[in-house]
């Protein structure tokens, strides 16, 4: 609608992974290097892990171009499948002729076995890509490492890429994936975009789509952009979209931090942008009622540790928060690594006053833990306050950060003495495992969500899949896209893709929407 307007000649921020539109960044890069290398040097066993949206798939359809002209490629997808179903696949994948008779799992192996040879004597390799491999059973990995046997005195015959999810690498760290783990030599894991990235990464997909120049989006509009995205390409291209058809109906020119703002409320179903965190934990953290609460805060114990804090820059021009935060020491009231029993208090108190503000009732008596594993850079994507386990060789017994929000260059977090302390993203990289945990009433929801309800608690969740770049129209009714988006949704983050809103799926719904 909005091409023409514009000067494009096509849509330039489709979802869809177009390898044409495939921008390397530093991260990007050196994941294609990653896969260039270990497929050319035949090492077997790739593992290219990200967060949703990052550009995982859009990396692999580019480089089945790359290898097009010098290797048999086969891509899977699918994990519903049998070991057998698997075999088959893979050889129809590759184009292999089976005669259309029905074999058994041997022959189809034999014929697979032949074909890999038959590939290594013409001087060409064979590549095998699963994507979202983190959905697929422990037994059709298991599978999946079996054919790595197929091999010469010296080279493998196959080399096969392995792509998914953060929650991957826990899954193939379970001891009964030792042996596929331990072949595995080539690793990558994918990061979001940084600031100055955002910039160059619209350029160039307004470039390929026929831009004439770079001068449609203000730079106003870039930082609001990252801002919002955290330098996730599919909400960047999905608040980038409704920019320019903002802009188109309004007859601007170029598109400005002011129509940024109103996609994003678009997008989010008309709730508030920029109505964070900020606005309660800037207040002293009220005492919670209750003598079990005051029981934990008295009873707390405080595990210290040397940290890498930095400092508060009240003085900051607005710019500021999109560059990573300088790196010095400030050692101020009480320790940011809290104990088990201490976090958990913290972190209730935090949901209790968001949700009394937020007008949602005082119900933080009612509130449910929720807990999930990420890998730890993905944490820019959570908008509510949680908790992020720091890593057990550093400490004993488990310790914490309380994260109340999530900026730029890092995080606030909540020390023991209820004061906001800032710390670094290369901080919380170094030291948290990823095992993340929040509070949410909507665990306390029995109902299961599906296909043909409706409601206000469905048009939340609709708001939240679009908030999060999943193409959805908040209506209120459970229809046949949200069912879509809602599969898409658990696919891409390791739950039970039944397209069916449970409590695991709105429990991270809920952490992932404002």
């Amino acid at each position: 609608m909005y091409a023409s307007y514009f000067g494009l000649k096509e849509n330039p921020f489709n979802l869809t992974p177009d390898p044409r539109y495939l921008y390397l960044t530093r991260h990007h890069k050196e994941a294609f290097d990653h896969l260039i290398y270990g497929i050319n040097e035949r090492k077997g066993f790739i593992v290219i892990t990200g967060g949703i949206g990052t550009g995982k798939t859009t990396l692999l359809r580019a480089l089945l171009t790359r290898l097009d002209s010098f290797a048999e490629i086969a891509l899977i997808f699918n994990p519903s499948l049998s070991d057998k179903e698997l075999l088959v696949t893979i050889n129809q994948e590759f184009g292999i002729d089976t005669d259309g008779k029905a074999r058994t799992k041997k022959e189809h192996l034999d014929i697979l076995n032949r074909f890999l040879l038959e590939t290594f004597r013409q001087g060409r390799n064979a590549v095998l890509l699963i994507d979202e491999a983190q959905n697929f059973s422990h037994n059709l990995l298991e599978e999946i490492r079996l054919l790595s046997n197929l091999e010469t005195e010296k080279e493998k015959l196959i080399q096969i890429v392995l792509a998914g999810q953060p929650e991957l690498k826990t899954i193939l760290a379970a001891p009964a994936l030792r042996q596929l783990n331990e072949r595995i030599s080539v690793r990558y894991d994918l990061m979001p975009l940084e600031m100055e990235d955002i910039q160059t990464y619209i350029t160039h997909r307004l470039l390929i789509a026929g831009a004439s120049g770079n001068g449609i989006f203000s730079k106003g509009a870039y930082k609001e952009i990252y801002a919002y995205s955290k330098g996730n390409p599919r909400r960047i291209n999905a608040v980038s979209d409704r920019a320019l058809l903002i802009a188109y109906a309004r007859d601007e020119p170029v598109v400005a931090k002011k129509t940024v703002k109103k996609a994003i409320k678009d997008i989010r179903g008309d709730v508030l942008y920029g109505d964070s965190l900020k606005a309660w934990v800037g207040k002293r953290i009220a005492p919670v009622s209750g003598l079990f609460l005051l029981a934990v805060l008295v009873s707390g114990i405080v595990w210290r540790l040397p940290v890498e804090i930095t400092k508060e820059q009240s003085d900051v021009e607005p710019e500021a928060p999109y560059s990573e935060a300088p790196s010095s020491v400030e050692e101020k009231d009480g320790s940011i690594m809290l104990n088990e029993e201490t976090s958990f208090a913290s972190l209730f108190r935090l949901f209790h006053q968001y949700k009394g503000e937020k007008g949602y009732g005082n119900d933080g008596a009612r509130a449910g833990i929720v807990w999930f594993n990420i890998e730890p850079g993905s944490y820019v994507m959570f908008r509510k306050p949680f908790q992020m386990r720091i890593k057990r060789d550093l400490v004993s017994p488990d310790s914490y950060l309380v994260i109340a929000e999530v900026t730029a260059g890092g995080a606030v977090v909540i020390d023991s003495a209820g004061n906001e302390q800032h710390v670094s993203r290369s901080f919380i990289l170094e030291h948290c495992d990823g095992t993340v945990s929040w509070f949410s009433s909507q665990t306390y929801d029995d109902r299961n969500y599906a296909m043909g309800m409706s409601g206000p608690r469905v048009l939340e969740f609709q708001r939240g899949l679009a908030a999060n770049g999943y193409l959805v129209k908040p209506t209120g009714i459970y229809d046949r896209k949200t069912k879509e988006m809602v599969r898409r949704f658990q696919s891409d983050f390791g739950l039970a893709s039944d397209g069916i809103i449970g409590s695991k799926t709105r429990g991270l719904l809920y952490q992932m929407s404002d």
